[in-house]
């Protein structure tokens, strides 16, 4: 039985990592005065952009009902709109419809409940385009309390991006934050437990996070899901692996399999914590490999749930054919010298021949628990259908694929980390 697939896209007008470059050229800049203008609203009043929008973020949404980006866009438009205008953000459609019963269709079926306005005539005839050097749609601005431009866009992750960080809060922990040393497989880890603030006996849930390869426990990923959780009432812990970060051991020496035996540690430590009620396991890239791999050896009975990032089950067909990370590696990869070098690293000979007969999948699937699995489409390091087969092989788990994401999710990190985190707490709450 295959588990729940569902696709989100990010952004549909182009396969390239930032379309940017492409479409975006003529838009105005960060810092130039956004022109004003009159318009006429669906319901036919005069919309006046500078008086009606003074002193306010305002995002500026350029869409057509005719045009097939801008609807495979509006999801994400109305997330932001849902997100933000409670925010103080004031989102304004511009449409570039010519039929007004269309429009309104279009505005109706996506349930758009901000200021819609349009001139009806062509695109290309519109003073509105020509004043905002818009040249292909969906395209975007935010404008500053000031009038001036904060960024023209055509790809709605990296409006969601700059929002997102524009409107974070400054300087804020969720939660308590300690620092643990654990016993791992080649001798102490380093971690960082956030747990929410409970009342005297009260109980949580735990997340191990788990990192990819050459990564460490810091950084915007974990730590934004970390955040999250901890707000939620959900502790985790983010530790480094052997070799990695500030934890002990070298990295020649690092495999997968005692990276296993690293996060099976890290679970009992936690596991025993007075303050824990259940634990779950989390990785990204490698880290999600081990994530699989632990969950499948120690069972649904002491794994509540798996959230799988870009999981790197590649790494098995790399080694066999001689490649690691995307590198092709001199000589046979039957018998790998005593190290590779990698990036500056020590990639040792034991990692290459465990690699090659890493049962992943046959592993994984003695896990039987609820599971999460996001994946890029445009991810190169690791082809998306790896991670559609943790789906196949898991009859309770649910597969996001993000369009256009590439391994790191770097399009829009906070679209990724949300997504892992508000399935953990709906899983785990």
């Amino acid at each position: 039985m295959m588990g729940v697939v569902i696709t989100v896209t990010a952004y549909a007008q182009s396969a390239q990592l930032d379309a940017d470059a492409k479409y975006a050229q003529q838009l105005l800049k960060a810092g130039e005065q956004a022109p004003d203008f009159k318009m006429k609203t669906l319901e036919g009043k005069t919309f006046k952009f500078a008086k009606q929008t003074k002193g306010k973020y305002v995002l500026l949404d350029f869409w057509a009902s005719w045009c097939p980006d801008c609807r495979k866009d509006m999801p994400n438009i109305q997330r932001m709109a849902q997100k933000f205008a409670p925010m103080g953000v004031e989102f304004i459609g511009i449409s570039m419809d010519t039929d007004r019963e269309k429009w309104k269709e279009a505005v109706e079926k996506y349930g758009i409940h901000y200021t819609q306005v349009s001139e009806l005539v062509k695109f290309q005839d519109t003073q509105i385009a020509s004043l905002y050097g818009v040249k292909w749609i969906p395209s975007m601005y935010l404008i500053g309390p000031d009038g001036k431009v904060v960024l023209g866009t055509v790809l709605s992750d990296k409006m969601e991006r700059t929002l997102t960080e524009l409107f974070a809060p400054k300087g804020q922990t969720y939660g308590t934050q300690e620092r643990v040393s654990i016993d791992g497989a080649k001798g102490k880890l380093t971690g960082i437990i956030q747990k929410p603030v409970l009342k005297q006996g009260e109980q949580c849930p735990m997340v191990v996070l788990c990192h990819g390869f050459g990564g460490r426990k810091d950084g915007p990923m974990f730590e934004l899901i970390a955040d999250s959780l901890a707000n939620h009432g959900i502790a985790s812990v983010r530790f480094d692996f052997n070799g990695h970060g500030e934890s002990e051991g070298e990295f020649q020496q690092m495999t997968v399999p005692n990276e296993i035996e690293d996060a099976k540690h890290v679970i009992e430590y936690v596991r025993d914590l007075r303050y824990v009620s259940k634990v779950a396991i989390a990785g990204h890239s490698q880290g999600g490999v081990v994530a699989s791999m632990t969950a499948g050896e120690l069972g649904s009975e002491d794994i509540a749930a798996v959230a799988l990032m870009a999981p790197a089950a590649v790494l098995r067909d790399d080694a066999i054919r001689g490649t690691v990370m995307g590198q092709q590696q001199q000589g046979d990869p039957a018998d790998p010298p005593e190290y590779i070098n990698l990036w500056g690293l020590k990639l040792g000979r034991d990692y290459i021949l465990t690699a090659q007969r890493l049962p992943i999948y046959r592993t994984a699937m003695r896990y039987q628990g609820p599971a999460f699995i996001l994946h890029g489409t445009a991810d190169r390091l690791v082809p998306y259908t790896y991670g559609e087969r943790f789906n196949d092989i898991w009859p309770k788990s649910e597969y996001v694929e993000l369009e256009g994401f590439d391994h790191g999710f770097a399009q829009n990190i906070y679209r990724a980390t949300d997504l892992v985190s508000s399935w953990l707490i709906r899983t785990l709450k």
